[in-house]
C-alpha cells in the first residue's frame, strides 16, 4: 500500500513539473565549434533523460558481456546445488520409510553434488548406517562430524546413542556432558547428565544440574520443586546414620518442597522423632496423609511416640484416618491397629467396608489373620486365603514396569528421576472382573457346634440280637420314646429310641421264649466323648457277633432280669451298638440267605 502511494506521488510530481515547464516556455541554445543548436526547454529535458537511460542500458550490456564467464559458473553451481538438495530430500524420505538402500544411494549422491560440505548429507549417511546395523560405520561418520562446529552437537548425540546401545555408561555420560557444556539448552543432554549423576549417587551434583536445567528453561517450576525434593530425600537417607542433623534439615526441606512425597515425610518424621520433636513429626505425617494416604504413613504415625500401648496406637490411627474420610487406606490402618489391640469387632467392621468397596489381597489376608486370632477357624482362614489369591493386586512402588517393595529416587531401568509411583502393577487384571460376591455370614462369628452331653449316671440298654432264622421274618418295628435323665436347661435332651421285636405267639414253649429273650447290657457314660466305647458296649458287641453264646447266657425265664440301680432301660434297634462297625464279611452266618437282587455297589 505504501509503495502504491509513493508511485502515485512520484507521478503527480512529474506531471506537476511538466505543467510548470509548459506554462513557462523558453529556448535552449547550444553553441559548439560553430554549430548552434536551439530547442525548446521541454524538448531539451526529454532528450537529456533519454540520453541517461541509453547510457544505463549500454553500461548494463557491457557489464553482462564482461561478467558472462562468472555468471555461467554461478549458474552451473546453483544447478548442482539444486540437484544435491533434491537428492538429499529424497534420501531423507527414503530413510524415514526405512529404505536404507535408496537412502544410502541418495545420501552419497547428495554428498558428492554438495562437495562434502553439507552436514545434513553426512547426517543422512550416518543415520542410514545406524539404521542398517553397521554401528562401526555410523560411529566413524559421527566422529567425523565432530570436526565441524556446525555438526558437533549432532555428532555427540549420535555417539551418545551408540554408547547407550553398546551398554557403555561411562562413554555415554562423557558424550552427554560434552554436549551439555557445548549447548546448555539441549534437553536430552541435560536429562542424561542428571540421570547419570543420580544413578551414581552424586546427589549434590545432580541438584546443581537440575538448577542449570531450570535456568535453561528445560523444565517448569513445579517439576523443579518435585525433582529437587526427591534428590534431597535421597541425600537425607544417605546421611541418616552418619549425620542425623544434616539429614533432618534436608528431609524437612524436601517435605516443604513436595508435601505429597511420602518418603520425604517418613524420613523427616523419623528424624524428628529421634530428636524428641514428636508433635512436629505428627504434623508432617498428617500433612502428607491428607494429600496421599499411604500405609507407611499410618504405621509411622502409630509409632511416632515410642513406648505407647496398642490401645494408644489404635486411638492415634483413628485420628489420622478421620483426616481423610472414606479412604480405604485409613480403614485398613484402623483394622491393623485394632487386631493388635484385640478389638476384633472394630477390625471386622473396617475390613468389611473395604471389601465391599475396594477388595484387595491385603484386605483378604487381614481377614484371614483376624479369623486366626479371634476364633482359629481353619475353614474360614482357608476361605479368606483362597479369595486373596483371586483378589486384585495391592498398590506397590512401580517405575517403568518394574515393581519394587521400597521407594527409590531413580528408575533402575531408564535412570529417570522421580520415576516411582504408588500404583497397581501394569500387568494387573481389571479389578471389576475380580470382585466376588461375599456372603454376609462370612463376616459374622462362626457358629460353634453344641457341646457333647456327658451322662453322669449309668444307663441300662436292651440290645436286640435277632437270630439267623428270624431274619427271614419281617418284624414290625415300633418306635417308642423313652425318657432320658434330666439335663441342664441349656442342653437339649436327647431322644432315645427303643425297638421291640414282635412278641412271640402264646403257642411257643417257655424254652423258646427264653431263647428269644434279648440280652441286656449296661451303658456306662464317659467323660471325654459320648461316642467312646465302654466295657458294656464291647461286651454287647461280642454277644451280637456270637448268637450261640447269647442263647446260652440268656436267662431261662422271662422273669429273670438283671439288677437295676435306679437306671432306665434303653433298647437299641440294631444288632450292634452305634459305634460298632459290625461283623466282618467272613464272619457272617453261612445259614443266612444272601440277597440276590441287583445292586450297584455290593
Amino acid at each position: 500500500m505504501v509503495r502504491v502511494l509513493i508511485f502515485f506521488a512520484f507521478v503527480f510530481l512529474l506531471a506537476l513539473g511538466g505543467a510548470w515547464m509548459a506554462d513557462r516556455p523558453g529556448v535552449v541554445t547550444l553553441e559548439w565549434q560553430g554549430y548552434v543548436v536551439q530547442a525548446s526547454l521541454l524538448t531539451a529535458v526529454v532528450a537529456f533523460g533519454a540520453s541517461i537511460v541509453a547510457s544505463i542500458v549500454a553500461w548494463g550490456f557491457f557489464r553482462l558481456i564482461w561478467k558472462s564467464p562468472t555468471l555461467v559458473s554461478h549458474f552451473m553451481q546453483s544447478r548442482r546445488k539444486d540437484k544435491g538438495y533434491d537428492a538429499l530430500s529424497q534420501g531423507l524420505m527414503a530413510l524415514g520409510s526405512g529404505d536404507t538402500l535408496h537412502a544410502r544411494k541418495f545420501g552419497l549422491k547428495a554428498d558428492k553434488l554438495l562437495d562434502g560440505n553439507e552436514p545434513a548429507a553426512r547426517l543422512l549417511l550416518a543415520q542410514t548406517s545406524q539404521l542398517d546395523g553397521d554401528h562401526a560405520e555410523s560411529r566413524r561418520r559421527f566422529e567425523a562430524m565432530l570436526e565441524d562446529d556446525r555438526s558437533m552437537a549432532v555428532g555427540l548425540h549420535g555417539l551418545y546413542i551408540e554408547a547407550e546401545r553398546e551398554s557403555e555408561p561411562a562413554a555415554a555420560r562423557h558424550f552427554a556432558e560434552e554436549a551439555f557444556n557445548l549447548v546448555p539448552g539441549l534437553r536430552w543432554a541435560g536429562n542424561a547428565v542428571l540421570g547419570y549423576q543420580a544413578v551414581s549417587g552424586d546427589w549434590e551434583e545432580a541438584i546443581a544440574t537440575l538448577e542449570r536445567n531450570y535456568a535453561a528453561r528445560m523444565l517448569d517450576k513445579k517439576t523443579l520443586r518435585r525433582q529437587k525434593a526427591v534428590l534431597l530425600t535421597a541425600r537425607a537417607l544417605e546421611l541418616e546414620n552418619e549425620n542425623p542433623d544434616r539429614a533432618r534439615t534436608l528431609a524437612v526441606e524436601a517435605h516443604g518442597l513436595a508435601p505429597s512425597l511420602v518418603p520425604a515425610a517418613i524420613v523427616a518424621a523419623r528424624l524428628r522423632t529421634r530428636s524428641g520433636e514428636v508433635r512436629k513429626a505428627s504434623k508432617i505425617l498428617e500433612a502428607t496423609w491428607k494429600l496421599s494416604p499411604h500405609p507407611d504413613l499410618a504405621d509411622a504415625y502409630a509409632h511416632v511416640r515410642p513406648g505407647d500401648s496398642v490401645t494408644d496406637r489404635l486411638s492415634r490411627v483413628r485420628t489420622l484416618a478421620s483426616m481423610r474420610a472414606y479412604s480405604s487406606e485409613g480403614a485398613i490402618a484402623i483394622a491393623v491397629a485394632a487386631i493388635e489391640a484385640k478389638k476384633f469387632d472394630e477390625a471386622r467392621d473396617q475390613l468389611k467396608r473395604v471389601l465391599r468397596s475396594e477388595p484387595t489381597q491385603r484386605a483378604f489376608l487381614l481377614m484371614a489373620d483376624l479369623e486366626e486370632r479371634e476364633h482359629g477357624d481353619q475353614g474360614r482362614i482357608r476361605e479368606w486365603l483362597s479369595r486373596a489369591v483371586r483378589a486384585p493386586s495391592d498398590k506397590v512402588w512401580t517405575a517403568d514396569g518394574i515393581v519394587s517393595a521400597n521407594w527409590a529416587p531413580v528408575s533402575p531401568k531408564t535412570g529417570r528421576v522421580d520415576a516411582y509411583e504408588w500404583a497397581a502393577p501394569e500387568g494387573a487384571v481389571d479389578q471389576e472382573q475380580l470382585i466376588e460376591v461375599i456372603d454376609d455370614k462370612l463376616f459374622e462369628p462362626p457358629e460353634l457346634a453344641a457341646p457333647v452331653q456327658v451322662l453322669k449316671e449309668p444307663v441300662e440298654a436292651d440290645i436286640v440280637v435277632p437270630k439267623p432264622q428270624e431274619a427271614k421274618k419281617p418284624a414290625a418295628v415300633k418306635d417308642e420314646p423313652v425318657e432320658a435323665p434330666a439335663a441342664k436347661a441349656d442342653v437339649a435332651e436327647p431322644v432315645v429310641v427303643t425297638e421291640t421285636a414282635k412278641e412271640p405267639s402264646a403257642e411257643k414253649k417257655p424254652d423258646e421264649q427264653a431263647k428269644t429273650e434279648e440280652p441286656r447290657a449296661t451303658v456306662v457314660p464317659v467323660e471325654s466323648s459320648s461316642w467312646a466305647p465302654t466295657k458294656a458296649n464291647e461286651k454287647a458287641a461280642d454277644k451280637a457277633e456270637d448268637p450261640s453264646k447269647t442263647e446260652k447266657e440268656a436267662p431261662s425265664s422271662p422273669d429273670d432280669k438283671p439288677e437295676k440301680k435306679d437306671e432306665k432301660l434303653v433298647e437299641f434297634p440294631l444288632s450292634q451298638l452305634p459305634d460298632d462297625p459290625g461283623p466282618e464279611p467272613d464272619d457272617e452266618d453261612p445259614k443266612t440267605p444272601k440277597d440276590q437282587s441287583f445292586r450297584f455297589f455290593r
